[in-house]
């Protein structure tokens, strides 16, 4: 079994308005893909699955792809939901 962590998510613009905090301590599998990692966040609140292809997902302050790219998350991690950036 995959040993879990605590990770803090932080919520910006619209995602903080659909989930009603800016940011929560979650508990996820230390080792997860970043889709996963994003549908355990969907799962607490789910209003966010209209605006997933929408948003920019950080980890560590670093942009990640909701996709199969594995996580490496160590506790205390902060996991980001930023809106998209406009402007050229």
């Amino acid at each position: 079994m995959v040993p879990r962590c605590q990770v803090e998510v932080l919520y910006f613009a619209k995602s903080a308005e659909i989930t009603g905090v800016r940011s929560e301590t979650i508990s996820v599998p230390q080792e997860i893909k970043a889709l996963q990692l994003w549908k355990e966040i969907e799962t607490r609140h789910p209003g966010l699955a209209g605006i997933r292809n929408q948003v920019i997902f950080a980890v560590r302050q670093e942009y990640v792809e909701l996709g199969d790219q594995l996580l490496l998350l160590q506790p205390g991690d902060e996991i980001a939901i930023i809106p998209p950036i406009s402007g050229g």
